[in-house]
């Protein structure tokens, strides 16, 4: 677990399945996804049909829930895009709208890149997001990562064409930011 005052990352738990179904398969067009690729199709999943699968998402090491006074509102995630390379990204969702634009996506995300620095032998960490989604950009920004790759108008959405943004931060990079400053 890493915390930052009220706010906590941590693997998941049994306890947390009927709220992470709650906020991510219950309704048909969830708010969130209006921002989390929007451009691919989201479907609400009947619970029993999640408790299937669910299971495998306790205590891994690639999803973690996010918590704010000990209630869960989002997830952080990783996978590797070249596991050969240790080419990893990073995903975050902050589910409910009432909690975004108070920092909680930037301090989580600062969480998550500590634990992944701290736990994994990566050179560097990406995230991959659209221009659509000028809020994620700017995380990324104030945690120090670069654009490395502007994919232009590769995302359709709501009829238009969005670019592809890739954002990435080196270990070296990361371990000589003074973030405290910036959140």
């Amino acid at each position: 677990m890493y915390k930052d005052e009220e706010l906590a990352i941590r693997p998941v738990e049994e306890r947390d399945l009927p709220v992470l179904w709650e906020l991510i398969y219950k309704e048909d067009a969830p708010e969130w996804k209006k921002w989390d690729a929007p451009y691919f199709p989201h479907k609400s999943k009947p619970y029993e049909k999640f408790l299937e699968t669910a299971p495998m998402l306790v205590d891994q090491e690639n999803f973690w829930v996010i918590t704010s006074n000990d209630i869960v509102c989002g997830i952080v995630s990783y996978y590797f895009e070249d596991e050969h390379s240790k080419w990893l990204e990073v995903g975050i969702v902050i589910h409910e709208g009432r909690n975004w634009n108070k920092g909680i996506g930037t301090r989580s995300l600062r969480l998550w890149l500590d634990h992944i620095f701290n736990s994994l032998p990566l050179v560097r960490v990406g995230l991959t997001t659209w221009s659509g989604n000028e809020r994620m950009i700017r995380v990324g920004e104030k945690l120090g990562m670069q654009l490395e790759a502007r994919i232009r108008k590769v995302r359709f959405y709501e009829d238009n064409y969005y670019d592809s943004i890739r954002m990435g931060i080196l270990r070296e990079e990361w371990e000589a930011l003074d973030l405290t400053a910036n959140i």
